[in-house]
């Protein structure tokens, strides 16, 4: 079997050490099995083992192998579609229960950090950019929206305040949220794998499922061994495959790029963002960027829909960087990947229940950090017979993407080239 291998991006680079994982071979039981070792799978682990559960995992690659161990490293609260689109769409009960959960991955993720003494470079803070009028209004808006469901660590930035905070001429202001933050994420997901076996969870790596037998007592197949459990959770996301075909219909793969540069001297790394907060603009295809903790510039953006790998990453992302920040022009890119993450086409989590005893939760639309561990809470409550809050998630609506599996790609990518545009053009 090929073992695979992280790919060639700074977290892989500056991961901290980690024990060799087996191979699952042969046969055993459990009470839990998770298909998927990134943040869903962990964090539902850690749940489950907390409250005495017997938990597997079985992972294609590595812990933290997709978009855990790739993304931006930034604790964004919320979902990729906000509470007031839930408000409209599904009234006031189901909006009050996932507007109270909307803020919480945070909390858990900084929980997990102190209780396991995970090292992952954890900074307080984060900004969302306003580039027009508009997008100040939309900020405006969101922070009282924000604020009715408790969310009070808020404040609006002017446009010389958030000259302070980061230095670029290219934003009007903005809005600093002191609950956001960022991390490493995949010294994040390495840190929480190794709670989980700390708690009696066993993680078997270079163990793809190939098939899941959906009866009264599941088992999950890889190559070289099976599992037989009372549940299975399906925490694959973008990397799943064709493993559930019923899910695949509902989302896409897309990739987003990352370019990382040389560690930057102390000074002007400070001069950059003196406050050391992650930023995201409010466009539609955003970009974002944040402080290593070695202080390297993480800069990330754009998106591939249908999840190919481009040629030349550091060419699409390089000129956004140089966009924002010119004093970087003769500044070495060390470090450039890719990673996937699964849209949906309400940009809303999809969660539920296969039969009786198989549950999932995927589609983060690019807001995955938080929401991740939130959702292995909420899988852990729900097989410990507390629907309440799943159900909520479970009773979102959700459909094919238009075209089926052929053309969903050129017709989502032709809505986001209309949502890019209207941004260019400030409307």
């Amino acid at each position: 079997m090929t073992h695979t291998a992280y790919p060639q991006s700074y977290y892989a680079a500056s991961a901290n050490p980690v024990p060799p994982r087996p191979e699952l071979t042969g046969e055993t039981d459990t009470d839990v099995c998770i298909v998927g070792a990134g943040y869903t799978g962990l964090s539902t682990a850690l749940s489950l083992l907390e409250n005495g559960f017997k938990v597997s995992i079985v992972e294609a690659a590595k812990v933290g192998f997709g978009a855990s161990g790739r993304n931006g490293g930034q604790i964004v609260n919320s979902y990729s579609r906000d509470i007031d689109v839930i408000e409209r769409t599904l009234g006031p009960k189901q909006a009050q229960l996932l507007g109270q959960m909307a803020f919480e991955g945070g909390r858990i993720i900084r929980e997990r950090i102190a209780k396991y003494g995970i090292q992952c470079d954890l900074k307080n803070g984060g900004v969302f950019a306003a580039i027009t009028g508009k997008q100040m209004d939309h900020l405006e808006a969101q922070k009282r929206l924000w604020e009715r469901y408790g969310h009070t660590q808020l404040e609006l930035l002017d446009a010389k305040r958030i000259r302070e905070v980061v230095a670029t001429d290219n934003y009007i202001g903005g809005m600093l949220d002191m609950s956001g933050g960022h991390i490493h994420p995949l010294n994040l997901a390495l840190g929480e794998a190794a709670a989980v076996e700390s708690l009696g969870g066993v993680i078997y790596e270079q163990s793809p499922a190939i098939r899941i037998e959906r009866d009264a007592n599941p088992v999950v197949h890889t190559p070289q061994g099976r599992i037989k459990a009372k549940f299975v959770v399906v925490a694959g996301n973008a990397y799943l495959g064709n493993l559930i075909p019923e899910l695949s219909a509902k989302s896409m793969p897309c990739g987003t790029q990352v370019i990382t540069t040389e560690p930057l001297s102390a000074e002007l790394a400070k001069s950059l963002l003196p406050q050391d907060y992650c930023v995201e603009d409010c466009n539609y295809l955003l970009d974002y960027y944040r402080l290593s903790g070695d202080k390297r510039l993480i800069f990330g953006g754009g998106v591939v829909y249908g999840a190919r790998d481009p040629a030349n990453i550091e060419a699409i992302i390089r000129p956004k960087m140089l966009r924002t920040f010119p004093q970087l022009k003769d500044v070495k890119i060390d470090y450039a990947w890719t990673g996937n993450f699964l849209l949906t086409l309400s940009r809303l989590p999809q969660v539920g229940r296969l039969g009786d005893n198989v549950y999932y939760s995927q589609g983060c639309s690019g807001h995955g950090v938080t929401y991740t561990h939130l959702a292995g809470k909420v899988l852990a409550e729900a097989l410990r017979g507390q629907a309440e809050r799943f159900d909520a998630f479970a009773e979102l609506p959700h459909y094919p993407f238009p075209g089926g599996q052929l053309l969903r790609i050129p017709f989502t990518a032709m809505g986001a080239w209309y949502y890019s545009l209207r941004d260019k053009l400030g409307v």
